[in-house]
Formats: structure tokens, sequence, C-alpha cells
């Protein structure tokens, strides 16, 4: 309950602003890897979920602290994008840290690479860790619907894997191992 009081009180504070976005994403698995990753700009990312449905998380990157809370935009239904409604607040590491003890299931570590594109866009490629060490995906954030469905994936990307349910985040941290045969 102090979660989403929290969650309300940061709404009413920010106006919208800041805080809460909506977010259209699309997913892809990576056939191969076309650059050297140690010459991108990355973060280095641990999350976990304290909730599911409505997803609540914690996370840490690279030495900043925040807690999300984020919900499917119901009111959207569209098969060739993930619509949700984000909100993002900062956390000081003490409260990071307090929350750890709250995580259900594994925490999710991984490595993010910000490769951008020629066409303006910038993929997201999680490189996993820990539990889910071996598994890799990318994701693209778009401004619009027409902006999703117009996006010419490069030749690298694979699979689009946005609506398989398998690499949503939240059922990953129930896996308590990778297999990429055991889909």
């Amino acid at each position: 309950d102090r979660i989403f009081y929290l969650v309300n009180k940061y709404d009413k504070i920010s106006n919208n602003e800041g805080g809460k976005c909506m977010e259209i994403e699309k997913k892809y698995l990576v056939k191969e890897i076309p650059f050297d990753l140690e010459k991108l700009e990355k973060e280095e990312i641990e999350q976990g979920y304290l909730c599911i449905k409505p997803t609540v998380r914690i996370r840490k990157s690279n030495d900043d602290y925040f807690l999300n809370y984020k919900w499917k935009n119901k009111s959207v239904s569209d098969d060739n994008a993930i619509h949700n409604i984000e909100y993002e607040m900062p956390l000081t590491k003490e409260n990071y840290e307090h929350l750890l003890s709250k995580v259900d299931n594994y925490m999710i570590i991984k490595t993010r690479y910000l490769i951008p594109l020629s066409d303006g866009h910038k993929v997201e490629l999680d490189v996993f860790d820990g539990h889910l060490k071996g598994l890799m995906f990318a994701e693209i954030e778009f401004n619009s619907d027409d902006d999703a469905v117009n996006f010419e994936k490069p030749e690298w990307l694979g699979e689009d894997i946005t609506t398989d349910k398998f690499y949503d985040n939240t059922l990953l941290s129930k896996l308590s191992s990778y297999d990429p045969d055991k889909k």
C-alpha cells in the first residue's frame, strides 16, 4: 500500500510531467552482433519485482536507483508493439537496498548496450547475466504507433518477440535458469 501511495503522491506532485510516460516498444532476438560492444555506451542494470500485476519494480542502473510502476495500456489494441503507461521515480541507495528484501523471485542482472541507428532510433541491447546468462534481446522504443509499424529492423536483429510472453522480464524473473531449448 505504501508503494501505491507514493506513486499517487508523485503523480500529483509531478503533474504528470517527468515521471509518467507512454511507452511504445518492440523486442527482437539478436542474430549476430556486428560491432564491438565495448565501444558502446552501456548501463549495468539489476532489477527486481515487488509486484507483477501491476508491475512494480526496483532498478539499479549504474549508480542510479529507481522505483518503476508500469501497466499495459488496454485502450490500445495493437499486435505490432507493446503499449505501457509507466511511472519512474528516483530512490536513494538506502531505499533501494531496503526494498531488495521485498523482491519476489530472482533479480534480473543485465548489461544494456545503447546502439544508435542511422534512422534516429536507439536499440537497447540487453545481455543477461546471473541466472539468465546466455539470453540476449533488443528493445526499441518508438514515438508513435506509426513509427513502430513503419520501423525497418537492421539485418542483425532476428525474430520479432514483442508479443512472446516468454521474454517478458517479469516472467523471466521467475526462472531459476535460462535454457533456450525449454522455451
